[in-house]
């Protein structure tokens, strides 16, 4: 992080310092991750591993009079320090994909750093940003959105000099009731961008009321269009989404790649492994929306090559009242794709058809009795349903 002197920190609460600490040199919420020199911001119950943190060589530690304005002041301040170009991305589906296949392509050019994982929230992008050195060029931040004014809030404190969003789909409709919506919601980050500001977007009509300003440059990506390079991965919406990435660095002057780009998925996203007797898991059990739901699907079809296929589909959450028109709407695509064998978990799960159960747990016993030699099984379903342990259970 951008060294900050603790007069910049003492103003959002009550500050525990050592006596000969002036400034702070990294950020962290969680006392386990603390290095020397750390700031240690006590964000829910941490005000009880204060001491934990110091113990382990912060220069201070934060008690926030409110934590996510804190995170933000303390972010914005390191924001305000660097020259780095931020990218800021959003999107229904594909955030995270898109920010692993852009860190893939700028990190052997540029100084680049990009959130980990899934970090996008309140927490996670002020986490994201104070990882900012003096020396980075490029900085890469995924940013969540589940409600109106989210993005804004996020871009506060980012100040993304380019904007993404790589896709408008049925993901948050409990929370904001239309597709037109969750638009205006995401194109809060193109309300962001500064003066001469660049919008990478994909040809959705949805957004395109917020594509009339006259001071930024918009680049509408083509997601049919060849790829310059090889992939290590195949999947067609992976590819949809490094066409997104390949935009990006053009706008960044970051040379493409001459040979096979390989990309470092987050985990629990596209992650493949070999099962027994020639099968394969595809694990993408982070979560699902089903804009995301028919793209795994499609890619099992794909995958298989003639082996029988095995979906094991949780409940795909915060849909609102279209929920079980959704669900629906996968169960007909299973059947369109011929998938031999559904084992469907939750209540709106249902309508996927196949075998139904009501937990993860009961989910990892059925896969086990049902599994063949060879099979191909993807495991797939929004995150509070816990799919996580069915693709670990496979693998005891």
């Amino acid at each position: 992080m951008i060294p900050l002197e603790l007069s910049v920190i003492e103003p959002l609460g009550r500050v525990i310092a050592r006596p000969w600490a002036d400034v702070v040199t990294g950020m962290q919420v969680d006392s386990r991750r603390i290095e020397e020199g750390d700031l240690f911001v006590a964000v829910g119950g941490g005000e009880d591993f204060v001491q934990h943190a110091l113990a382990r060589g912060a220069s201070a530690a934060l008690v926030p009079a409110d934590a996510f304005a804190a995170l933000a002041a303390i972010a914005g301040a390191v924001r305000e320090r660097s020259s780095a170009r931020v990218v800021g991305i959003t999107g229904s589906t594909g955030k995270t994909s898109t920010k692993d296949i852009l860190h893939a392509l700028c990190a052997p050019h540029r100084r680049t750093i990009a959130n980990e994982g899934n970090y996008n929230t309140e927490v996670g992008v002020p986490l994201t940003i104070c990882r900012i050195e003096e020396d980075t060029e490029i900085c890469i931040s995924e940013l969540a959105m589940r409600g109106a004014g989210q993005i804004a809030w996020l871009t506060s404190f980012v100040r993304p000099n380019v904007g993404v969003i790589t896709n408008i789909g049925p993901a948050h409709l409990e929370f904001l009731g239309s597709l037109e919506n969750i638009a205006k919601a995401k194109a809060e980050l193109i309300e962001a961008l500064p003066p001469g500001g660049i919008a990478v977007v994909p040809p959705e009509p949805l957004l395109e009321p917020y594509l009339e300003r006259s001071d930024i440059v918009v680049k509408r990506v083509d997601p049919t269009a060849p790829l310059p390079f090889a992939t290590s991965y195949s999947a067609a919406h992976q590819l949809v989404n490094t066409r997104m990435a390949v935009a990006v660095a053009e706008c960044l002057d970051v040379p493409l790649p001459e040979g096979v780009l390989n990309v470092e998925f987050s985990k629990h996203r596209e992650e493949e492994r070999d099962l027994p007797g020639g099968g394969l898991l595809l694990n993408d059990c982070y979560n699902a929306n089903p804009v995301s739901m028919r793209a795994a699907l499609e890619h099992l079809a794909a995958r298989a090559n003639g082996r029988r296929r095995v979906a094991v589909l949780g409940d795909m959450r915060e849909l609102g009242p279209e929920g079980p028109a959704y669900h629906a709407e996968i169960g007909e695509l299973v059947r369109a794709l011929g998938i031999e064998h559904v084992i469907a978990v939750g209540e709106l799960a249902r309508g996927y058809g196949g075998d139904w159960v009501a937990t993860a747990t009961e989910a990892a016993a059925e896969l086990v009795r049902v599994l063949e030699p060879g099979d191909v099984v993807l495991v797939k379903g929004s995150l509070a349903v816990g799919l996580k342990a069915v693709a670990e259970n496979l693998g005891d």
